[in-house]
């Protein structure tokens, strides 16, 4: 149940976002949703694609480095205090959040949350058996 997140390490200097997104573009790759962290010299591009194998490919052909990891996606009802149910599950299990995103999905009332652990597979166990909808990786890369 966990799904495969691209990041792209990018020089901070104007163009490199907008030349990932064409290559991505040109290659019939589709952006679900993203996160771009950054310091002064450098950022990084964290995405949620179709394709994450071809994604990986490609931009590596083009020389940039990339890398994959392993994320949780979570489905919350998006209402007040829907994300903070599934939270409260994993500081229950002592399981550290490193950083995480959200979007809301395109035919759903639900909010898509990525979150990457320190302990994914316990994780995705605790929060499935407290009903929190985790979601294949076959369902997100169709978002």
């Amino acid at each position: 149940m966990l799904v495969k997140q691209i990041s792209v390490f990018l020089e901070n200097k104007s163009g490199r976002l907008a030349e990932v997104t064409k290559i991505l573009g040109e290659n019939n790759i589709d952006i679900s949703a993203l996160s771009i962290a950054d310091t002064t010299d450098f950022g990084i591009l964290r995405l949620i694609v179709n394709d994450p194998d071809k994604t990986l490919k490609v931009l590596q052909e083009n020389n940039f480095t990339v890398q994959t990891t392993e994320v949780i996606a979570i489905a919350v009802e998006d209402r007040p205090g829907g994300l903070s149910e599934a939270l409260k599950i994993l500081s229950e299990y002592s399981i550290g959040i490193e950083y995480m995103y959200a979007f809301v999905g395109k035919a759903t009332n639900k909010a898509l949350v990525i979150i990457r652990t320190d302990n994914p597979e316990e994780a995705v166990k605790r929060l499935q058996e407290s009903d929190i909808e985790v979601l294949s990786p076959e369902t997100v890369y169709k978002l």
